[in-house]
C-alpha cells in the first residue's frame, strides 16, 4: 500500500520548520532526512514515526508512543527503531521538529 499525496505533504509540512529536508520513497512509505541523515519515516499503515536511540528512546517511552514491531513468519516478533508520534506533535509542528531534532541528537 502506497502513500497518498496528501500523507507525504502532511508529514513533510510537519516538519518544514527543521530545514534542509530531504525524503527517499521506501517500500512501506517515505523515509524524512535532515541533511542527510534519516530521522523519521511515514509507514503506510502506522503513520509518522520517529527514530528512536539512546537515552531518547526513554522519552519516547514515557510518552506512550509506541515501538514498529513485525511479526515473523515463525511468530516472534521483531523491533525496528521507530515509534509513532504523540498525537499532540501530529497537530503542532513545533512539537514535531523538536522531537525531530532529539532524534538527530541522539543518532
Amino acid at each position: 500500500m502506497g502513500l497518498s499525496p496528501e500523507e507525504i505533504s502532511f508529514a513533510t509540512d510537519l516538519f518544514t520548520g527543521l530545514g534542509d529536508l530531504t525524503t527517499r520513497r521506501m517500500m512501506v512509505g517515505l523515509c524524512l532526512y535532515h541533511d542527510g541523515t534519516i530521522f523519521a519515516i511515514v509507514h503506510s499503515d502506522h503513520g509518522v514515526m520517529i527514530k528512536g536511540a539512546g537515552a531518547f528512546i526513554d522519552t519516547l517511552n514515557d510518552m506512550g508512543c509506541t515501538r514498529w514491531t513485525t511479526e515473523k513468519p515463525d511468530g516472534t516478533r521483531s523491533s525496528m527503531t521507530y515509534w509513532t508520534l504523540p498525537d499532540n506533535a501530529l497537530d503542532d509542528p513545533a512539537e514535531a521538529v523538536d522531537l525531530a531534532r532529539s532524534a538527530l541528537r541522539h543518532l
